[in-house]
């Protein structure tokens, strides 16, 4: 595995990564890919909505509620019919298909920032 060139701490404190709560997962219908159209609760910094390829291992029943970590400073992406308006993260599986979603272990409030 190859691992990317050095950043600088500047280059850190530019991403924005925050905690939300899911509270609506629908069905993308329009995307390429297997997908759904999330929005999450980020506290006083609103509600946003992301696409997520996440259908293989997350139901939309079980994503209701859960709390993930999200970069809210990127600039809105259109896909397809869609605009997403922040990134959620995840981990790759072995088959670069399945992502696992990155959630705080213990409950955390809307909008805390990583640093």
């Amino acid at each position: 595995m190859t691992v990317k060139p050095d950043i600088t701490w500047a280059d850190f404190e530019k991403i924005d990564i925050r905690c939300g709560t899911i509270i609506s997962v629908n069905d993308f219908e329009k995307a390429r890919n297997p997908s759904y159209q999330l929005e999450i609760d980020f506290g006083d910094l609103g509600i946003r909505k992301s696409s997520a390829q996440i259908t293989s291992l997350y139901s939309k029943e079980e994503l209701i509620g859960k709390q993930i970590l999200a970069v809210v400073n990127f600039p809105k992406k259109q896909i397809a019919n869609f605009f997403s308006e922040c990134l959620v993260l995840g981990l790759y599986g072995e088959d670069k298909k399945d992502v696992t979603l990155l959630t705080p272990s213990l409950p955390t409030k809307n909008g805390m920032q990583v640093g």
